[in-house]
């Protein structure tokens, strides 16, 4: 009776894990077609933007990103630069202070980026276009002029921006700007070409300011807030787009010790969103509201990196016990290696992304102890600190 139960449990996990993993690869297929995106306009309708860049303790990125949003090739009557600059030095605000742009100085008693941003926006309005930054990121002179040209309707709100890495230096900065480019393959490219909305990221997002003005007074998250904002805006049966061309450089965790943090910060987030919205699914499968549906399964699945330790794992585990059982595990294990190769940009193929991979065991247990250490993490603002180290 003891076996047969845990031939069942076997099976289960194996079922489990197969649709996880072919989740991944239908998507990873999906995004190897170009993509362009629908009703591109080549002419200039010269909407009013606002750069929204929350600014929590970034004293020492916060010049680089506002200097490249001041330097757009974009007419500058055109779009407005705000900083929320929240805890940082007398002497940052102060050189901020000496450049064109808006500063709002907070200080509130538990930080969020959603408690930012929406102080902003309270006061401000006559915009078309907000985009929201972090304070890591960097953007090249036509990035306006780019996100100019796409169609904003009643229905498409908001487009996410191509994020990549601005540094590789360490092997967790190679292997975490790997992991954003197969985020970029499977939860965008991979998406739209399917006929999905991409995926949010938590910068390079460009929002209709009317709505997210109003969508965002609604949410008070403490981590993840645009996992909040993007399953709010589905329900609602709001759609995002994906551009491709239009680059953000985001700045990549550099040590363990950050990489542990932020990844404790992203999964609690996925549970705490899940149990949240969990009861509106009966209601989208019934609307055929897709999705939504899709965004509920993505907080429901396996973090990549504890889905391919766990599979080694079990594979191991499995065939030590019976050989002709863990067959599968290791076809399963290859069908996955297989489908985030093919999500990899070939230019990350490099001598570096090998020595990278040496990283992962330390960067797999990493992740699988936050399971372990959730309480309270979606209670308290975890911030990770950028800057050269």
């Amino acid at each position: 009776m003891n076996i047969m139960i845990l031939y069942t449990l076997e099976i289960l996990l194996f079922i489990i894990m197969s649709l996880n993993v072919l989740y991944i690869l239908i998507f990873s297929i999906a995004s190897q077609k170009k993509y362009r995106v629908p009703a591109f306009n080549d002419k200039k309708t010269n909407k009013h933007f606002i750069i929204l860049i929350p600014a929590y303790k970034e004293d020492k990125v916060i010049l680089e990103c506002v200097k490249s949003c001041l330097n757009q090739e974009y007419p500058t009557d055109k779009y407005d630069i705000v900083v929320i600059s929240d805890q940082m030095s007398e002497e940052t605000n102060e050189l901020l202070s000496a450049l064109p742009i808006r500063l709002e100085i907070v200080n509130f008693e538990n930080s969020t980026k959603a408690k930012a941003l929406n102080f902003a926006m309270s006061h401000l309005d006559g915009y078309d276009i907000a985009l929201i930054m972090d304070a890591d990121n960097t953007i090249k002179p036509d990035f306006l002029e780019y996100i100019d040209k796409v169609p904003f309707t009643e229905t498409i709100v908001a487009y996410q921006a191509h994020r990549i890495a601005k540094n590789k230096n360490t092997n967790i900065a190679y292997l975490d700007a790997v992991s954003e480019e197969i985020n970029n393959s499977i939860f965008r490219l991979g998406h739209v070409n399917l006929g999905f909305s991409s995926a949010l990221i938590g910068s390079g997002m460009a929002f209709r300011y009317d709505y997210l003005k109003d969508e965002l007074a609604k949410i008070d998250a403490v981590g993840g807030f645009d996992r909040a904002l993007e399953l709010t805006l589905f329900r609602d049966n709001k759609k995002i787009g994906y551009i491709p061309d239009a680059y953000v450089l985001d700045e990549k965790i550099q040590n363990h010790k950050d990489f542990s943090r932020q990844r404790k910060r992203w999964m609690s987030a996925q549970i705490h969103y899940l149990v949240h919205f969990w009861k509106d699914i009966p209601h989208a499968i019934k609307t055929k509201n897709w999705d939504f549906c899709d965004k509920m399964f993505q907080q429901m699945s396996f973090p990549r990196l504890i889905l391919l330790g766990l599979i080694f794992i079990i594979s191991f585990i499995v065939s030590s016990l019976d050989s002709s059982l863990g067959v599968k595990w290791w076809i399963l294990l290859c069908v996955l290696l297989m489908s985030l190769a093919l999500a990899i940009p070939r230019n990350l193929y490099t001598k570096q992304f090998l020595k990278a991979t040496t990283a992962l065991p330390v960067s797999f247990f990493s992740m699988f102890l936050n399971l372990f250490c959730m309480k309270g993490a979606n209670k308290k603002f975890i911030h990770t600190e950028h800057g050269s180290k």
